[in-house]
C-alpha cells in the first residue's frame, strides 16, 4: 500500500483591508437627511397671511380695553396704568368678573414681547378671554393720543 499525501494549497490570503465602499454610502445618507432638514430646524416658518376686511368685534358689556402706545405708556379703560399696578387690576376685574374679556390695542412700534407680557398678566390673573384688535385694510391709521 502506497500512501500517498494531498498536496495542501495555500488558499488566497485574507484581505486585511477595510472595505470604504459602505462607510462612504452611510456618509452620503447622513450627509443628504443633514441637507434636506437644515432649513426645517430654524423654527421659524414664513407665512404670508390674508388681509381681510372683518367685521367689528360686537361691544361686549364689561370688557376691558388696554392700550399700548409706542412710547410704552399703557391705557386701561381711558385711566393711565403703570406695569407693576397693571397685573393688580387685573386680578381684581377677574375676580369680580369670571367671564371678563381683556380687548389690547397695540400700536404697531410696540415690541411683541411687551405685548406678550401683559398677555401672560392677564392669564396669571385668570382672564382667559384676550383679544387683540387691529385696524382694518384701508382705514386711515390712529395718530398718536
Amino acid at each position: 500500500m502506497a500512501f500517498g499525501r494531498f498536496e495542501r494549497t495555500q488558499g488566497e490570503a485574507p484581505l486585511s483591508d477595510i472595505n470604504m465602499t459602505p462607510l462612504i454610502d452611510v456618509m452620503l445618507v447622513l450627509l443628504v437627511i443633514l441637507l434636506l432638514t437644515a432649513p426645517l430646524l430654524d423654527g421659524r416658518i414664513a407665512l404670508d397671511l390674508p388681509r381681510v376686511a372683518a367685521s367689528p368685534a360686537p361691544a361686549a358689556p364689561g370688557a376691558l380695553l388696554l392700550e399700548l402706545q409706542r412710547d410704552g405708556r399703557m391705557v386701561l379703560d381711558g385711566r393711565p396704568v403703570s406695569a407693576a399696578a397693571l397685573p393688580a387690576l387685573l386680578h381684581a376685574r377677574a375676580a369680580a368678573d369670571a367671564r371678563a374679556e381683556l380687548r389690547i390695542r397695540a400700536d404697531s412700534a410696540v415690541p411683541y414681547g411687551d405685548v406678550a407680557r401683559v398677555m401672560a398678566a392677564a392669564q396669571a390673573a385668570g382672564l382667559s378671554r384676550v383679544g387683540l384688535l387691529t385696524q382694518p385694510p384701508g382705514s386711515p391709521a390712529a395718530g398718536p393720543r
